[in-house]
């Protein structure tokens, strides 16, 4: 993929006939709030006066981190693998919401150190595991070309199955160190602004994981911005959230909104952003995680969640929990009769 291309633009004929639609319905203006603005805002995006989500595509990007031998994690990197599992078998977290919400769900592995393919999940690997990037780059250009061209052939799948909604998840021990790191190089921050306890680190583990950030920021030049975004992704970045910034700027070229999900997904947004500011356009962000570094990210983006549930998870579950609020404010915006449908007298 080019992640310069073109996005496509909105549809500012149809966010202009939403608006004028809210206008007339039985509510006194504004009063839906936020539910209004979703509405409208897909309406803009699905180019339609009366925008509906139909079909949710959730595509989980699983990697492996060699930054991981640092001690970053409270758990093995053997958790990656065994998740993969545990997602196609429909024992976690996401596959359960995936169930209830009817969306489609697919698993793809994009550089796991799984000893061999496991049944049911998307063979997409890049390698098997990025490098330690405390002692070199994360990966190659070809490989990093690689992780966005596997996010662009899931978005693509994505649209030949008629999805209306694009979600990407991650899954990979060690990557809220990764997706710190890239978010680091990008926003010229130092670790310790970006750095949270992922899967459960103490206080003295975050604290080291920030000081790891702040050592491979400086071996790879990486300490103040602005900086080559793609350099940054080779250089402290994960395949997963390569895919996952490119599965994004494929889904803006394509014309296809795309419901970001928390820390990790956000660093990938704020990736895809700054190759190409453009794919902002096509973007809902779910929810404000409980991971530390994730307001930041919301800020740079210019981005109000929907939702705040102290979640900090990952594999796309705050992203599926918030489907349910975009259909609501869909069937609000087409279901609610008008202040002529009524004939209930309209103060404007």
């Amino acid at each position: 993929m080019n992640p310069h291309a073109a996005v496509k633009p909105l549809d500012e004929a149809a966010r202009a006939a939403a608006l004028a639609r809210q206008a007339q319905l039985t509510k006194p203006a504004g009063s839906l709030g936020r539910l209004e603005e979703i509405a409208i805002q897909l309406a803009a995006m699905q180019g339609t006066l009366l925008p509906r989500i139909h079909h949710p595509w959730i595509s989980i990007f699983a990697a492996d981190h060699g930054v991981a031998d640092e001690g970053v994690s409270a758990f093995p990197q053997a958790v990656t693998q065994q998740m993969l599992a545990n997602f196609v078998g429909g024992g976690a977290a996401i596959s359960v919401l995936a169930r209830e919400t009817g969306a489609t769900l697919e698993v793809i592995d994009v550089g796991t150190l799984a000893p061999s393919p496991v049944a049911g999940v998307v063979q997409a690997q890049v390698r098997r595991s990025t490098a330690n990037f405390c002692r070199q780059p994360a990966m190659s250009a070809a490989q990093a070309q690689a992780a966005l061209d596997a996010g662009a052939t899931a978005c693509a799948r994505a649209r030949t199955a008629g999805a209306d909604l694009f979600i990407g998840g991650e899954m990979g021990i060690a990557n809220t160190t990764a997706a710190a790191a890239l978010a680091c190089a990008l926003l010229g921050l130092p670790g310790a602004a970006l750095a949270g306890a992922g899967t459960g680190v103490d206080h003295a583990g975050v604290a080291r994981k920030a000081a790891l950030i702040d050592r491979a920021l400086a071996l790879h030049g990486l300490a103040s911005a602005p900086t080559d975004s793609l350099h940054a992704l080779c250089a402290v970045g994960g395949f997963e959230i390569g895919a996952l910034a490119g599965a994004y700027l494929a889904a803006a070229q394509a014309g296809m909104p795309v419901l970001v999900d928390g820390f990790i997904c956000g660093a990938a947004a704020l990736l895809a952003v700054r190759l190409n500011p453009g794919a902002r356009d096509w973007m809902l962000f779910a929810h404000a995680s409980a991971e530390s570094g994730h307001a930041a990210l919301l800020r740079a983006l210019d981005a109000q969640p929907l939702l705040a549930l102290d979640m900090r998870l990952g594999e796309a579950s705050g992203a599926a929990a918030a489907i349910p609020l975009l259909r609501l404010a869909c069937a609000l915006h087409a279901g609610m009769a008008t202040f002529a449908e009524a004939g209930v007298a309209n103060n404007a």
